[in-house]
């Protein structure tokens, strides 16, 4: 699976470099580590990613999913070893003597370290090498990425510090933060092929990691196509709609109803919602085990997920400034559909015997069965539009001959009268 190649010297001499080449000619890959890094983070992404349900990340740990091959997972705080033991794998991958196939899965900003150490320290590190006067200094993270990343078969970004510097990028920050892609490059590739995968989110989906690494997977162990991605290297089929479209309060919207304190059920873009344009699927997936997710429990979208977060969506809980005209429009027409569907869905609500009576026998609270003059207009008028073009509308001819055999032999055996309405 693993292959050399020479590489120029400054005297004009070739030494060998380690360049991964993957393959199933000598069989099916039995195994992938997945190195994860922190940079400039909270950890957030990290718990995210182990409260996945769908798949798990015991499930890809275990090998659980058939075709799939087991993860060794190398997480600074997971992993059962510590130490020169935990740090082994590091240095073997990066001296291309791990054996195996690795992926790096890198959460957080990463923050310009050249800054830190010219005040003789760093920002985010993990393990230590030995200085030529015998002191010992952390390796920061940042450099592992660096380090790591020509030979892996697939660089992952965790998270919107990860996939596109998030909040320690932010404006007036100190460390010069970036994503994994502005520190890789444009022209990076992976072993397989592939630019830096970035699932963003602050912190993402749980389900969004494990499902995107599982895909990577797929791919790699060859059991499955390249997963598609979009122009910024997100998962498409994740990242292609908008929160609003997937919103349990985008039918308030389109009706001109917003709410104006939290706590109410209706829309929330007038109280500072991004929702109409920020691409992610936190409402319709769910933040943890499909529970939970902004919207869903009354909170505002504040772009979490989108490059140009926290800056271009500050400050935080104030009115999007388009929305005043959409707001408008929606309004002027919304309120003539909200009275057409509250029409519609009360003479849903009605059985046909009470249409007829008048009377809805609810011992819940007293509910009319009968029209306001203006009601029966309007329902004489939707009657007939929804039954236009059809024979078999309920009560029409062609169904009452249709019926007629069967009403016929009823009525014979029981000797009804003929006039008699079967019910």
């Amino acid at each position: 699976m693993a292959g050399a190649t020479n590489s120029p010297k400054a005297n004009g001499q070739s030494e060998p470099r380690y360049v991964p080449r993957f393959t199933l000619d000598q069989g099916p890959i039995t195994e992938v580590h997945a190195f994860w890094f922190a940079g400039m983070s909270c950890d957030g992404c990290s718990i995210a990613a182990v409260g996945a349900q769908n798949p798990t990340v015991e499930q890809l740990l275990t090998a659980a999913i058939p075709g799939l091959p087991k993860v060794i997972l190398h997480h600074p705080v997971l992993s059962v070893t510590a130490g020169k033991e935990f740090m082994k794998a590091h240095h073997l991958a990066k001296a291309g003597k791990l054996g195996a196939p690795y992926v790096v899965l890198y959460e957080g900003s990463v923050a310009d370290e050249s800054i830190a150490e010219s005040f003789g320290g760093y920002w985010s590190a993990m393990g230590v090498e030995e200085r030529e006067d015998g002191s010992k200094q952390p390796i920061p993270t940042a450099r592992w990425l660096k380090e790591l990343a020509p030979g892996a078969a697939a660089v992952v970004a965790v998270g919107t510090c990860a996939t596109w510097g998030g909040v320690p990028a932010a404006a007036g920050n100190v460390t010069n933060s970036m994503s994994v892609m502005d520190l890789l490059g444009k022209e990076y590739l992976s072993v397989l092929g592939l630019p830096p995968i970035n699932i963003p989110g602050c912190a993402p989906v749980g389900d969004n990691i494990t499902e995107t690494i599982t895909a990577i997977l797929m791919f790699l162990a060859g059991v499955g196509p390249l997963p598609e991605f979009d122009e910024l290297g997100r998962p498409a089929w994740m990242f292609k709609s908008t929160v609003h479209r997937g919103c349990v309060r985008a039918g308030y919207y389109e009706e001109g109803k917003f709410a104006h304190e939290y706590g109410q059920r209706q829309c929330l873009v007038e109280l500072g919602c991004w929702g109409p344009i920020v691409q992610c699927n936190i409402v319709s997936r769910g933040a943890l085990g499909h529970n939970g997710g902004c919207m869903n429990t009354g909170g505002i979208c504040i772009g979490c997920t989108m490059p140009g977060f926290p800056d271009a969506f500050a400050p935080f809980y104030k009115r999007p400034p388009g929305s005043l005209l959409s707001t408008t429009v929606s309004r002027s027409t919304g309120s003539f559909m909200s009275y057409l569907r509250q029409f519609t869905q009360k003479s849903r609500n009605l059985t046909r015997k009470w249409k007829e009576t008048g009377e809805v026998p609810s011992g819940w609270a007293h509910v009319s069965g009968k029209y306001s003059p203006i009601e029966s207009t309007v329902a004489f008028f939707y009657e007939r539009l929804k039954q236009a073009g059809t024979q078999f509308a309920p009560g029409s001819p062609r169904q009452r001959a249709l019926q007629a055999s069967a009403h016929k032999y009823i009525r014979s055996r029981a000797q009804v009268p003929t006039g008699t309405s079967p019910d």
